[in-house]
């Protein structure tokens, strides 16, 4: 998990999904995450990660909804959501932390 700690322990905004490719609503916030992402550029990080390939770190951070968004800065998490989110809702949130 220390991987883990370098991917959210940066000054910027890192925006993680976690998700499966059996859940239609992860799957279908690939093309959200995609217009998030081009949007911020690099003012943030948009990283999704795959609970089947990450299940010791999904069961650290209790995720059971799909999808799960959680947004972390300087290693502290600073927002989460289970379910889907549109792009300008994501956007607007990330900048709060920019």
């Amino acid at each position: 998990m220390s991987k883990f700690g370098e991917l959210i322990d940066v000054e910027i905004p890192v925006l993680l999904d976690f998700y499966t490719e059996e859940n239609d609503q992860s799957v279908a916030m690939h093309t959200v995450l995609r217009d998030v992402a081009a949007a911020l550029g690099d003012k943030a990080r948009v990283i999704k990660i795959d609970v089947d390939k990450n299940k010791d770190l999904a069961e650290a951070l209790r995720i059971k909804g799909l999808p799960t968004l959680i947004i972390y800065k300087n290693g502290e998490m600073k927002w989460r959501h289970s379910g889907g989110q549109d792009a300008n809702t994501l956007i607007n949130i990330i900048l709060e932390y920019v």
